[in-house]
């Protein structure tokens, strides 16, 4: 039976498709076969598939995600000025930071971090999706949309690399939250531009994290603030208990200091 094999251009998924000889009579079949053999058949929705296509491909046929930011490679007459490097867990993935400090700084104890990441909060610091350049394995990404439980490249959308599935980031519709644990830090004055400034979610917590910074039940700011827990509370009174102690034991010291010169003067 002949075979026919056809490709599509490069730059495009290649789509393989089998023709054989007797599939070729049905194209060529009388009308009233062909709409017998149609109507069994699901109907093609068109419009879905251009508004995909439109959505998801560029004219040339490459995914259009791959030509915006974040994903897009920086040109050199961008004059991209690398502050900082990162890479997942097997180093597939590497990227370049450009902003010194992150928009903002975040703790989030979300049961859906607590989930994906497999751990008891995240933290995740906010950042334009221009401040970030990917120098290896950006098209070696994969994505996953939490809410419709799918991995179609759907903001927002949490991105992992695909081989070792670290996972690189959360990518918004405006903005990207980078997770600063991947990021190699040179210094401890370039670590403390990443200090997280509030807890999200912090209602959902499985553990007190006690450092005194603004904790709140959802977003912060858009969400009720919430009361510092027992631990907390226990330690503002021990650091204020301590901070009492130091300043009557310096009194003390220094009382004793001016008894001691009053004496020796008085010796003399």
């Amino acid at each position: 039976m002949a075979t026919k094999l056809l490709r599509f251009s490069p730059g495009t998924t290649h789509i393989h498709r089998s023709i054989t000889t007797s599939s070729r009579a049905l194209y060529r079949a009388p009308a009233t076969s062909r709409a017998a053999t149609s109507s069994l058949k699901a109907p093609i929705n068109h419009t879905a598939i251009r508004a995909y296509s439109k959505r998801n491909m560029s004219v040339d046929g490459i995914d259009a995600w791959k030509q915006r930011p974040p994903y897009s490679i920086h040109k050199p007459e961008e004059h991209f000025q690398a502050r900082y490097n990162g890479s997942c867990h097997c180093g597939k993935v590497t990227y370049q930071l450009s902003r010194e400090k992150p928009l903002d700084a975040k703790y989030c104890h979300c049961t859906t971090c607590q989930v994906l990441h497999g751990s008891p909060l995240q933290w995740a610091a906010i950042f334009h999706k221009e401040d970030i350049n990917f120098t290896n394995g950006h098209h070696d990404l994969t994505w996953y949309e939490s809410v419709e439980k799918t991995t179609v490249h759907k903001l927002p959308c949490k991105v992992t690399c695909s081989y070792c599935r670290t996972p690189i980031m959360d990518e918004g519709r405006n903005m990207i939250l980078l997770y600063p644990a991947l990021i190699k830090f040179e210094s401890a004055e370039d670590k403390k531009n990443f200090e997280p400034t509030c807890h999200m979610f912090y209602s959902q917590r499985v553990i007190d994290v006690p450092d005194g910074k603004p904790k709140w039940t959802g977003l912060n700011e858009s969400s009720e603030r919430m009361e510092e827990s027992p631990v907390e509370l226990k330690r503002k009174r021990d650091d204020v208990y301590h901070e009492h102690a130091l300043d009557r034991d310096h009194k003390e010291h220094r009382q004793n200091q001016v008894k001691e010169q009053e004496s020796m003067m008085n010796g003399k």
